[in-house]
């Protein structure tokens, strides 16, 4: 038996739902689309957050941009057809192919070049982008110490890498998870570190110059409210499971420890 199933509410009540006043860009995009693609949480309303961190100038037209990590391309059409950028849609888990049929169809064939690659081992050679940006992502590959200084040499001198990774407001101590997190945790999760953390381990890269390492303000509501939506409407069983389990945790929660960082950073 197939795990698809048809969403129960119209499209008309999501967009409603999930229009919000802090993503105006993203607010223009076909939630039916946004829910079908989506692996986690809400990457476009997280990119959004991310843009003006980034800068106008990274983000210029025609500037050459790879969202490292992008799953199923929605980031980097949102790249492509926002701020008229060239796009490489680089991720491990989603075939090149898949992506460059869901790319054309969106119509941004001409601008967004999917490719099939793992973090530790693209396919680029030094100084090929203005900006590296990746959601949701970085977390899986980025904690090791020596990692930066070999991404952001696929930046021009002066380019600029932003992240968003899902996030604790504060390290915990020990080797225990917060207290009140522990019938939730996965193991996986200790790859979430806080803004302070993430700024630490980037400065001493050498790698970069720090412009931005914070805190989304009340992000973990935005993060509530996504994995209610997709518990409920997602056409995937184990995406439905998921956001089940992820929405418990950060409901219990409530921004106490769970949320998002922002992270740029300048290549020296």
């Amino acid at each position: 038996m197939s795990d698809i199933t048809t969403p129960r509410t119209s499209n008309e009540d999501l967009t409603k739902r999930l229009t919000h006043a802090r993503y105006p860009r993203s607010n223009n995009y076909d939630v039916s689309w946004v829910i079908e693609n989506q692996m986690g949480p809400n990457a476009l309303w997280l990119l959004e957050w991310l843009a003006p961190a980034l800068g106008l100038d990274a983000l210029r037209p025609g500037a050459h941009v790879l969202d490292l990590g992008c799953g199923r391309a929605m980031t980097s059409v949102f790249l492509a057809r926002e701020y008229d950028v060239q796009v490489t849609a680089a991720d491990l888990w989603v075939t090149a192919d898949d992506n460059a049929r869901r790319i054309a169809e969106a119509g941004f064939a001409d601008r967004v070049q999917a490719v099939h690659a793992e973090a530790h081992d693209l396919p680029f050679a030094e100084g090929s982008f203005n900006a590296i940006v990746s959601i949701d992502a970085y977390q899986y590959f980025g904690t090791n110490d020596l990692y930066l200084p070999t991404l952001t040499r696929l930046l021009k001198p002066g380019g600029r890498i932003g992240v968003v990774v899902p996030a604790l407001r504060e390290e915990p101590d020990g080797i225990e998870p917060p207290e009140h997190l522990a019938p939730w945790w996965e193991h996986d999760w200790w790859c979430f570190h806080s803004a302070d953390w993430w700024r630490r381990q980037w400065t001493r890269s050498g790698a970069v110059e720090v412009e931005a390492a914070d805190w989304q303000p009340d992000g973990w509501r935005d993060w509530l409210l996504w994995c209610e939506v997709i518990a409920e409407e997602s056409p995937e069983e184990w995406h439905r499971t998921m956001a089940r389990q992820v929405a418990e945790a950060v409901r219990a929660d409530e921004g106490r420890a769970l949320g998002f960082v922002r992270l740029v950073g300048r290549r020296k």
